[in-house]
């Protein structure tokens, strides 16, 4: 499977985006359609074998609609500059529509308040009005007709279909009255009301596009944020190349108050590295040789010389890039709703008004032409889908990308909404609850061996162990400056510890279970082992051919604001958990440290996702939080998972919102954010149904004239955006 994003322009409607996504879904070997009407982009996974991008561009276009393959994340430029000329033109067509219905709103309003004096002019001749007419009916106008035979050449109605009916009626009514009237009997011109139809609903797009635009910003500002060009040393030499000339394995340079290019590794120097705009995170964070650095950060103090290891499309900022413009770019399964009554709404609209036309030429005011006329363009200007069209896109696109501001990094719209509805989250203990940087606190021998060589032993074992445990045992090795021995056949074995020849010997590190499983005596130690445990200590055991060698304690801190968050979560109803592979003691007491009263101890890696599936077994919408390659089965598993920044990157693969952080504040963050977009969405979908919910009544009935129909239509679509954009100022 393989996925395309296109840039599709001449959407006008919820109508018009419903109708890709169903052409596209009729292609055989296109297997998902997500087309976002405010990006203006298809998103199309699809079988290489049975189906080319070539053939799915062209069914776009025998829809009626542009397309071109979407700009690489990394060039912003064209695309803005594209929405820049859509909005140029509205502008120019919105100012000519202005004017030339300028004379046409001022007769229909000299005639509705009987003005003798300005209906005399010689301007408002019947034949001057109808040439003022036909200029905006078929310059500006043109636009709303082309969009319209597309759509119903294609099998479906959109917005301009119905623009198109009611301004048509109106024109072409009038210019027979002008021509015919007497003869036919017919009175009554309604120039001034096509014209202005057309005017507000012009304007309504030119505002429209422009809000639209700034839904996009925190893409721009991100793009914004990469360093232009790179000081490499080549050849002994300082020289600066452009950003996508670096290569891996480039040695660059970066003095103080520069943009870190790419992503490397400090190979010299320390310094502080302003990491806020990715991250959020306010405080610097320091580096020195061997220390990651991600590219678009800002080095503040010393110099570094770093190597670089990720560059274009593989740095840190294109990826977050990228999982923000797929983000921007998904459905809420809330969208469905919109989706589904747009397909059936216009087709509807256009039998309510034909229905209402009717209705008051045959029996309302039976025989009145002129306002049975009125009724009918009056209900299809009204009814005009737009609105319904933007409320989901709007409110997701600057959802996620307020969420990228504080490091929140959501994967899709649905995610977003699953996170409103979570009631548990079950954390993970290593790296998430506690930093992940254990460190040794007691060794007891219980054999022959003393405590540094039992120490010594399970360092040389542990060695090519990547387990934040192992590391600990290494580094107080390293740090007592004890020579290891090779170790050879090394075995990770998940959930136990691990296994390697050291010496012509079989040494077993690792926990009580592994200990068991080989049948090795532990009644010698048992009592230090409880006292450990107690205080919240991991105890390891050392063994080698079947006989117990020792026991060694490691001590994990709980992160600074564990404690608060966990209440946090629990004052917005959500109850937490805690799972881990550790004994139920330690669970338990850093469980109590940090307030949390259900516990999952002793679990094994591949039995965590099984926990999760237990609890949603349960009636539960559960959230997941884990750093590790051991966590993603389970992050998979969870209504949504949640991945910690600082943890591996299978984790953050696995999981559907990820932290860059690396801070549990974000989980909080996350949820709060996911409410307030969900309400935002609520809260459009209600003003888009109660424009339409009044207003087509009202029109029915003829209390609502087709310009108060216009105008009210372009106020939907532009309220609509606008609440959206509320969301940009949320504090989280």
């Amino acid at each position: 499977m393989r996925k395309v994003t296109l840039q599709v322009t001449g959407m006008s409607c919820a109508a018009c985006s419903a109708r890709v996504e169903r052409g596209l879904s009729k292609i055989p070997g296109v297997i998902n359609v997500a087309v976002n009407l405010v990006s203006e982009k298809a998103t199309v996974a699809y079988h290489p074998a049975a189906v080319a991008p070539a053939d799915i561009k062209q069914a776009i276009s025998k829809l009626g609609y542009q397309v071109a393959v979407a700009v690489d994340n990394g060039q912003p430029d064209r695309e803005q500059k594209q929405r820049q000329q859509e909005i140029n033109r509205q502008r120019y067509y919105f100012i000519f529509a202005a004017v030339f219905s300028m004379p046409l709103f001022v007769f229909m309003f000299a005639t509705v308040f009987s003005l003798e004096g300005l209906l005399n002019l010689a301007l408002f001749d019947f034949k001057v009005l109808l040439v003022f007419a036909t200029l905006v009916q078929f310059i500006p106008g043109w636009y709303f007709y082309r969009d319209a035979y597309a759509s119903l050449k294609s099998g479906s109605a959109n917005m301009s279909v119905l623009v198109v009916m009611g301004t048509s009626t109106a024109y072409f009514y009038s210019a027979v009255v002008v021509f015919w009237g007497e003869k036919l009997g017919l009175c009554g011109i309604h120039f001034g009301c096509s014209a202005m139809i057309i005017t507000l609903v012009l304007l309504g797009k030119l505002l429209e596009s422009r809000a639209k635009g700034s839904t996009s910003a925190a893409i721009r500002k991100l793009i914004g944020l990469k360093a232009k060009t790179a000081q490499i040393i080549k050849d002994g030499q300082k020289i600066a190349v452009p950003i996508d000339e670096v290569l891996v394995g480039d040695v660059i340079i970066v003095q103080p108050g520069e943009k870190i290019p790419v992503d490397g590794i400090v190979l010299a120097g320390h310094s502080t590295i302003d990491q806020s705009m990715l991250t959020g995170e306010s405080i610097p964070v320091d580096k020195m040789s061997g220390d990651e650095v991600i590219g678009a950060t800002i080095n503040k103090l010393g110099t570094l010389k770093f190597k670089a290891t990720k560059v274009g499309r593989d740095t840190a900022l294109a990826q977050i890039i990228k999982i923000v413009e797929d983000a921007q770019g998904s459905k809420a399964p809330v969208q469905r709703l919109a989706d589904t009554v747009s397909a059936y709404f216009v087709p509807l609209v256009v039998l309510v008004a034909v229905g209402s036309f009717l209705g008051w030429y045959f029996w309302a005011d039976a025989g009145n032409i002129t306002q049975a006329l009125v009724v009918f363009t009056a209900v299809l200007i009204i009814a005009c889908p737009c609105a319904l069209g933007l409320a989901t896109p709007t409110s997701i696109m600057v959802g996620t990308g307020k969420g990228a501001e504080y490091g929140i990094l959501i994967k899709g719209g649905e995610h977003l909404e699953k996170a409103c509805h979570l009631n548990t989250v079950v954390l993970d203990k290593t790296g998430t609850i506690t930093k992940g940087k254990p460190t040794l606190t007691g060794i007891v021998a219980a054999g022959d061996l003393p405590a540094p060589a039992v120490l010594k032993v399970a360092a040389a074992v542990e060695t090519p162990s990547e387990h934040p445990l192992a590391q600990a045992i290494v580094n107080a090795a390293r740090q007592q400056n004890i020579t290891l021995l090779e170790a050879v056949n090394f075995q990770a074995l998940p959930g136990y510890g691990v296994s390697a020849e050291l010496a012509g010997q079989i040494v077993l590190v690792g926990t009580s279970k592994l200990m068991q499983k080989h049948k090795i005596k532990l009644q010698s130690i048992a009592e230090q082992v409880t006292t450990w445990e107690e205080q919240g200590q991991t105890v390891m055991y050392v063994a080698a051919d079947n006989q117990l060698l020792g026991i060694i304690a490691v001590a994990d801190t709980v992160k600074e604001n564990a404690r608060q968050v966990i209440q946090a979560l629990k004052d917005i109803n959500i109850e937490v958990w805690m799972i881990t592979g550790d004994n139920r003691r330690v669970a338990e007491t850093i469980a109590r440290e940090v307030g949390i009263t259900k516990v999952l101890a002793e679990v094994l890696p591949d039995q965590k996702a099984a926990k999760i599936q237990q609890l949603k077994g349960e009636h539960r919408q559960v959230g997941m939080v884990g750093d590790g390659i051991n966590d993603a089965p389970a992050l998979a598993t969870a209504d949504v998972g949640f991945a910690l920044g600082t943890g591996t990157d299978v984790a953050m693969e696995a999981a559907d919102i990820t932290l860059i952080r690396g801070d549990l504040q974000g989980v909080i963050n996350s949820i709060k954010l996911s409410r307030a977009t969900m309400r935002n969405i609520k809260q459009n979908l209600f003003w888009a149904m109660i424009y339409n919910t009044i207003g087509i009544p009202l029109a029915v009935f003829g209390f609502l004239s087709p310009v108060v129909a216009g105008a009210a239509m372009a106020v939907s679509s532009v309220s609509v955006v606008t609440n959206a954009l509320r969301l940009k100022r949320i504090k989280l």
